[in-house]
């Protein structure tokens, strides 16, 4: 049986939609709907419209933030186990909110997409078992509380 996929298109229509919430009216075909909607959620933490629900977010904090981020997770995971191609609208729809929320929380470290692309690039070419396992050998040092 063959089964019909919505493409690029739908991807694109879902990430454009979420742009057209944060306020943007115009997307850019130069740059990555991901690099623009991380431009859009820094120019909120900046400039913090008071009718914005990522203005809203970043005042919760982390643990606003947080909140999110699991919650949107766990409905990504849930709308995976869906049949059928309404089930795979759904997970890209809440993949598109898992996405949007781990932006707000990245921006409210101050932690720059780029800075996300470049670990992940130094991770290509080794085994996410072998890199696992590294990290096992040299765990992160404690954190301190201010």
């Amino acid at each position: 049986m063959l089964v019909s996929r919505p493409g690029r298109a739908y991807i694109a229509k879902v990430a454009v939609n979420w742009l057209k919430m944060l306020g943007v009216r115009r997307v850019s075909d130069t740059s990555s709907i991901l690099a623009q909607l991380m431009a859009v959620i820094e120019d909120r933490k900046a400039n913090r419209p008071e009718k914005s629900y990522t203005t809203k977010l970043l005042a919760g904090g982390v643990e606003k933030i947080g909140s999110k981020v699991t919650e949107e997770a766990a409905e990504v995971v849930e709308a995976a186990g869906e049949p059928g191609d309404a089930g795979r609208s759904h997970t890209i729809a809440e993949a598109a909110d898992v996405l949007y929320h781990l932006f707000v929380l990245l921006a409210h470290r101050d932690i720059a997409l780029a800075d996300v692309e470049a670990e992940l690039a130094k991770r290509f070419g080794i085994s996410g078992l072998d890199e696992k396992a590294a990290r096992k050998k040299n765990p992160k040092p404690p954190t301190t509380s201010a």
